[in-house]
């Protein structure tokens, strides 16, 4: 066999493994041979070119497919996240379309305990964010961490108090519901809440100097808010005493009997355990006497003016008073600083200062709570003259049933509460609960993790128990003194 007909051989092998296509292009022929003699490379150059081409093909078509299936992926996702959306803002809406006329009252107060809650966080994580702010760190030495936490904290609050306090000048002189300004109180929550969110964030953008005037304000306002908050207390124990006493029926006086003198021991065991905790033998601690001997001197002297023939008192509320005036007592001693030697838990410091914090967080709320909800009561400043008394059965105009339903029909109806007082309770305990926070910014020269610590916390609250000492006798003396008044 010669060569040639080896080359013939070679090339019918190689043709034979062309698939269709390429001989479909070029069919082989008798002169295969001779076309494999001069052109050897052509069929397997040609060969790995269409396998070449194949995969590209293949290749191109998988990432069409990865294409497609992303977009679809996508479009699933864009959908719903647009109905996540949009089902929340639905929500949101229709939560805040379903605040009636009865729970517009306790959405502020939820509004106001989401402040203290972001103020709280911020305190935590915000004092990094504030010193890079050029308008805010204007100081050649950066300050501590706690100064830029208590700035934080006031910032917040400015805020929610100006959101409140603008609530409360806008009020004024609202007496009937048919006035649009009443509308506006109960409703409108998603513009409200934006505002509310606006006002906040605006307050980063205030030079210091204007943190600093609501600084010295909020604690004059603070002051003043635990005075109605007194009040507000004296007008709970009142009132409930006087629905058990209006039931008239042995069971209820027993119960009160109880009470009184479960608060009393109360009040007395914790004094005695305050003498173990701040007056440690060895030491001299003086003030610390006196602050726990004070409290028992005006626990018996509830006693003895409320059981006296001449005034219209009981010992329930007395007993009540007493109990709460300890507390005040001992946040007040509590609050005493670390390296202090009279202050007998400075071992742990940290867990008293937080569990004050959490203990005071929740009087706040629930005061504030309660102010909002006796707003309507028959409590004179608390009221607008034109309000309907609580408890009133009669109709508000005089005359048979059909007439007065007429009449109601006619006549616009008084609101039940003060809208304005309302709003500037919210607006001081903002003040407060900033000062809370910030242990009345005295805070600033002792450690973050001390909250409500300082010798300024421990006289505002001494001064608080007194003040609440002072109320509580006023209001059974002064119907002696002034018998000619309605008290």
């Amino acid at each position: 066999m010669n060569l040639k007909d080896l080359t013939f051989q070679n090339s019918q092998l190689k043709v034979s493994s062309l698939d269709e296509s390429l001989l479909a292009l070029f069919p082989v022929s008798k002169h295969a041979g001779i076309h494999s003699v001069l052109f050897p490379w052509s069929w397997s150059e040609l060969k790995l070119t269409q396998i070449k081409s194949n995969q590209r093909e293949k290749r191109n078509e998988t990432k069409r497919r990865r294409r497609r299936k992303r977009r679809g992926e996508m479009f699933v996702v864009s959908c719903l996240t647009s109905c996540c959306a949009s089902c929340a803002c639905g929500a949101c809406t229709s939560a805040a379309s379903a605040i009636s006329r009865r729970s517009a009252r306790l959405a502020y107060c939820g509004l106001f305990a989401l402040s203290l809650i972001l103020s709280w966080i911020l305190r935590e994580v915000a004092a990094p964010l504030l010193e890079k702010i050029p308008w805010i760190n204007t100081f050649a030495h950066t300050p501590s961490k706690e100064w830029f936490q208590t700035n934080a904290v006031l910032r917040v609050s400015l805020g929610n108090f100006l959101f409140f306090a603008t609530f409360a000048a806008t009020m004024i002189g609202v007496k009937d519901q048919n006035d649009k300004r009443d509308g506006w109180h109960h409703g409108g929550w998603v513009l409200k809440i934006v505002i509310w969110a606006v006002l906040i964030a605006l307050m980063f953008f205030l030079p210091n100097i204007v943190i600093t005037i609501y600084e010295t304000l909020s604690k004059f306002g603070s002051g003043f808010f635990l005075l109605v908050q007194v009040v507000i207390l004296l007008d709970f124990l009142t009132n409930w005493n006087d629905s058990w006493v209006e039931k008239d029926e042995q069971k209820w006086y027993i119960a009160l009997l109880v009470v009184s003198v479960v608060c009393y021991l109360a009040t007395f065991a914790f004094s005695g355990v305050l003498f173990v905790w701040f007056n440690p033998s060895g030491h001299d601690c003086g003030l610390n006497v006196f602050f726990i001997v004070m409290t028992l001197i005006l626990a018996f002297a509830f006693a003895i003016i409320a059981l006296h023939p001449q005034v219209n008192g009981s010992l329930m509320p007395a007993s009540v008073i007493s109990i709460y005036c300890a507390y005040l007592c001992y946040s007040g001693l509590s609050s005493e600083p670390t390296d202090y030697e009279c202050n007998g838990l400075h071992k742990h410091s940290k867990q008293v200062s937080t569990g004050t914090l959490v203990l005071g967080m929740l009087t706040t709320v629930l005061s504030v709570v309660y102010s909002a909800v006796r707003a309507g009561s028959s409590t004179a400043f608390l009221s607008p003259s034109s309000s309907p008394k609580a408890g009133a059965t009669s109709p508000l105009l005089e005359g048979d049933t059909e007439s007065g339903k007429s009449s109601k029909d006619a006549e616009p109806k008084p609101v039940s509460y003060s809208y304005t007082f309302f709003h500037l309770i919210f607006a001081l305990a903002s003040m407060y609960s900033a000062m809370l926070l910030t242990g009345w910014t005295s805070s600033t020269s002792g450690s973050s993790e001390l909250i409500d610590v300082g010798w300024t916390t421990v006289w505002v609250r001494i001064c608080t128990e007194w003040a609440t000492a002072g109320l509580y006798i006023w209001t059974l003396v002064a119907p002696l003194i002034f018998p000619d008044r309605e008290f």
